[in-house]
């Protein structure tokens, strides 16, 4: 029997192992204690349409140039039909590679709410066969789709006008089951007599059933002329003119200074139009009553020349009531 191998320093201490670097050194080598190989690299989440090798390299599929000579190679699909370099993608596309699906992530797009100071003279329609001017030419052109009003305003009504690139939210935002509010500042040939005040408040027969206001304040003015601030949770064509003129006032300027949360800031002018605040579009997002909640950054309300409101010490404010049956929403 053979003796075991000797070494040839007996007397040297035997080498210590160098302990593994931590979170992988330098080499970028997983720690010595993971087991397993180290997994696919998480697809980042996209807000925008990317283009197709970007999106397949931050899945950790290979590089960007090994991805493109697989677009050229016909191994990368997308919706069944060949992809091809330079190609973008987005959330409604479905990708393959070498036949085998690839998941990606889309954010929700968020929909895009501008708000338009209409000048009196504009009509809230694309097509008029008498030729006058649109809201719609004012506005910015967007990449697809097209703008869908939040509601209307007479032609010789002026003031703030909601557009959104979404038809859902437009519905949502139009529909009485939210019970957004909408305010206007009204100038009256006259002063409303304590009768007119309560009728207003309490609801006037219409001919489409009987309408009120929410709240009803007093604005100022001089001479024949009498500023009032209204609202009212609905939007019949031409109601707040009707309830009015139903008591045998003239309306000779009508002003929409807001529609739920968003306000009409003092300085954009007349024919202009802004993006919603980030703020307020959250709001508006939301739904429900607390929608109707001015947020701190949009309180700049009430366009120039027109009156601002004045204290009423309760007065002209009721508590909101259930709508009389005969109302409708819109």
């Amino acid at each position: 029997m053979s003796n075991p191998p000797q070494h040839k320093f007996p007397n040297r201490a035997p080498r210590r192992a160098k302990p593994a670097p931590q979170g992988g050194g330098q080499t970028g080598r997983p720690p010595a204690t993971t087991k397993g190989k180290v997994g696919p690299r998480v697809a980042p989440v996209y807000r925008e349409p990317q283009k197709l090798h970007k999106v397949l390299a931050d899945a950790g599929l290979g590089s960007r140039r090994e991805l493109e000579e697989w677009i050229i190679a016909g191994r990368v699909s997308v919706n069944g039909l060949p992809a091809h370099v330079g190609q973008r993608i987005g959330p409604e596309d479905r990708v393959r590679v070498n036949g085998k699906p690839v998941a990606l992530r889309f954010a929700a797009r968020q929909p895009r709410v501008i708000m338009y100071h209409k000048p009196e003279g504009e009509i809230v329609s694309g097509d008029d066969p008498e030729g006058r001017p649109s809201v719609f030419g004012r506005l910015p052109k967007i990449n697809a789709g097209r703008w869908v009003a939040v509601g209307r305003l007479d032609f010789n009504t002026s003031g703030l006008l909601l557009f959104t690139d979404s038809g859902e939210l437009a519905n949502r935002l139009m529909h009485p089951r939210y019970g957004l509010e909408r305010e206007y500042a009204v100038r009256v040939i006259g002063a409303l007599t304590d009768e007119q005040r309560d009728a207003l408040l309490d609801g006037v027969p219409l001919e489409d059933g009987v309408a009120c206001f929410d709240t009803l304040e007093d604005a100022g003015g001089e001479g024949l002329n009498r500023w009032y601030r209204v609202s009212l949770s609905e939007g019949r064509n031409r109601e707040v003119r009707r309830l009015f003129e139903a008591l045998g006032l003239t309306v000779s300027r009508l002003i929409r200074v807001r529609y739920g949360p968003v306000a009409l800031p003092r300085d954009l002018a007349r024919g202009q139009w802004r993006d919603v605040d980030t703020v307020v579009l959250e709001a508006l997002l939301s739904g429900g009553v607390q929608a109707n909640e001015v947020p701190e950054v949009a309180r700049q309300i009430a366009p120039e020349r027109v009156p601002g409101r004045p204290r009423m010490g309760g007065r002209g404010r009721r508590p909101r009531r259930p709508r009389p049956e005969g109302g409708q929403g819109g």
